[in-house]
Formats: structure tokens, C-alpha cells, sequence
């Protein structure tokens, strides 16, 4: 076989073909000029943002002696038992169970969402559409918001709190929980079509037994979110220890500030370790 008549093939192995130096030469440029490309529209959205932000670092530095006085107004921490503690415990548990409704009681629509905004599972197109801008519309809207509105429609106090859970926590959970539905196996629901099986049946018997370990993972990783959110909806008055730490800050009580802010730690650290020994106990 002569040179001229080397197939592709032996013509990209042969080292001194000229046909794989003009196959590999042009993608080395290529690459380069589209990482440069890259990295010049990185840098320059982060110079666009740090002008649209006010981003000045010396500012802060500037600042210190402002962080000082208020660290040192804060320590000691308050720990009056009848002016700071007794207060922060009872609305650390008022807290604790806005956390903990806003999560249970999004929970079954969430999961009705979520089985109409999955592909596998919606029983049409345009419902599928419609389920998922539903889930869209309460994931886009911040908690915050949803407790301003409802701060507005009953009054301060946590129950507008657990309501403005709710709303966000069935969208991000329906999406989730959607997520997880169409990443399953469709043999079984497919088995059970074939069966005769309608489409509620079909969900129930084949989708949910295969999606419930991420279900519940995704359900406790949302109620330590929404304890966490909890905190900040205090500051608009939804209640909690939120709300404490709002009034400890407007009044320059630093200290109890800082007792209040401890106490939260606690509840987190609490929380965590409570959803982790859950966990384990399921993974058993």
C-alpha cells in the first residue's frame, strides 16, 4: 500500500502523515481564544457587580472601631433569667414549631404539585405546565414576602409565619419531590399500566414506594431550612425569636441581642442533630 492510498485511519496513525498535524493543530487555538473568551466575561460581570454594589473593602477596614463598640456592647451576654432567657426560650419554641408546621403542612401539596409536575406522572401536558408554573410561582417569591402579605391579611404574630412557610415550602419541595419522580425506574408503573391500573394507582403502588427515602431526606433537609427561615421572618414580625432579636437591636440592648442570638445557636446545633439521627436511623 502506497502512502497516498493510506486509509484515515492509518493516515491519523502514521506519525508522519500530514493529515493528523491539520487534524489536531486547529483545536489548540480554538480552545485557548474560547477559555479567553470566557474568562474576559467573568472578569467583567464581576467588575460590573462590584460597581452596581458599592463593593469597597476599605470601607470595612475603615469601619472597625463602629464593629468594636458594638461587640463590646454586646459581651457579657444578658442572662436574666426573667427579662432575657425565659423570654428567648418560649419564643425560641414558638420558632421551632413555625419551622415545624410550615414543613408538615405544605407537605400534602406539595406532593400533589409534585406528582402533577412530573412528566411520568401528569396525566397531560398542559397540566404538567400549569403544575409546574404553580410550583414556579411559590419557589420564586421569597418566605419574607409571602409573611409581609400575610402579616397584612392576620395580623402580627406566627401564625403569618406559618403560612408564608407553606407557600415557599410547596414550591421548592413540589420541584424537588418532581425531580425525584421522573428520575425513577418506569418499569413498575409501566407493569402496573399494563395491568389495568389507572394513573392514581399507578402513583401509589409504583412511585411513591420507590421515592420515599428521598422524600424524607428532602422533607428533614427542608424543616432545618425553614427553622432557620423562621428566624427571619421574626424580623417582620411573624413571631419567634426573630422578632426578639429585632426589638433587642431597635432599643441598642445588645446584650440581650447577643443572649438571643446564642440561644439560636443552640437550636440549630439541636436541629442538625436531630435530622442527622433520623437519617440514620432510616439508612439502618
Amino acid at each position: 500500500m502506497t502512502p497516498h492510498t493510506l486509509t484515515p485511519v492509518a493516515a491519523r496513525r502514521d506519525p508522519t502523515s500530514k493529515s493528523r498535524v491539520a487534524l489536531v493543530r486547529p483545536k489548540k487555538p480554538l480552545r485557548w481564544i474560547t477559555t479567553a473568551a470566557v474568562a474576559a466575561v467573568v472578569v467583567g460581570l464581576h467588575a460590573v457587580a462590584i460597581q452596581g454594589t458599592g463593593f469597597k473593602p476599605e470601607l470595612l477596614v475603615d469601619g472597625w472601631k463602629g464593629m468594636a463598640a458594638f461587640i463590646a456592647d454586646a459581651f457579657p451576654p444578658d442572662l436574666s433569667w426573667e427579662r432575657t432567657l425565659k423570654p428567648g426560650l418560649e419564643a425560641t419554641l414558638v420558632t421551632l414549631w413555625i419551622g415545624l408546621l410550615g414543613t408538615t403542612f405544605s407537605v400534602p401539596f406539595a406532593l400533589l404539585l409534585a406528582a402533577l409536575a412530573a412528566r411520568n406522572t401528569s396525566p397531560h401536558p398542559s397540566v404538567y405546565q400549569a403544575a409546574r408554573a404553580v410550583l414556579s410561582f411559590f419557589r420564586a417569591v421569597p418566605d419574607i414576602v409571602f409573611a409581609l402579605i400575610f402579616v397584612t391579611a392576620v395580623g402580627l404574630g406566627p401564625f403569618a409565619g406559618v403560612l408564608a412557610l407553606i407557600c415557599h415550602n410547596t414550591g421548592v419541595m413540589g420541584k424537588l419531590w418532581a425531580e425525584s419522580m421522573e428520575e425513577i425506574d418506569a418499569g413498575p408503573q409501566e407493569a402496573l399500566r399494563t395491568a389495568g391500573a389507572n394513573r392514581i394507582q399507578q402513583v401509589a403502588n409504583a412511585t411513591l414506594p420507590m421515592v420515599i427515602p428521598q422524600f424524607v431526606g428532602l422533607l428533614l433537609y427542608r424543616f432545618d431550612v425553614n427553622v432557620r427561615s423562621s428566624l427571619v421572618l421574626g424580623l417582620v414580625g411573624a413571631g419567634g425569636i426573630g422578632l426578639l432579636i429585632n426589638q433587642s437591636i431597635k432599643s441598642f440592648q445588645f446584650d440581650s441581642m447577643l443572649t438571643h442570638i446564642l440561644i439560636v445557636l443552640v437550636l440549630i446545633v439541636v436541629v442538625d442533630q436531630f435530622s442527622a439521627w433520623i437519617r440514620r436511623r432510616l439508612a439502618a
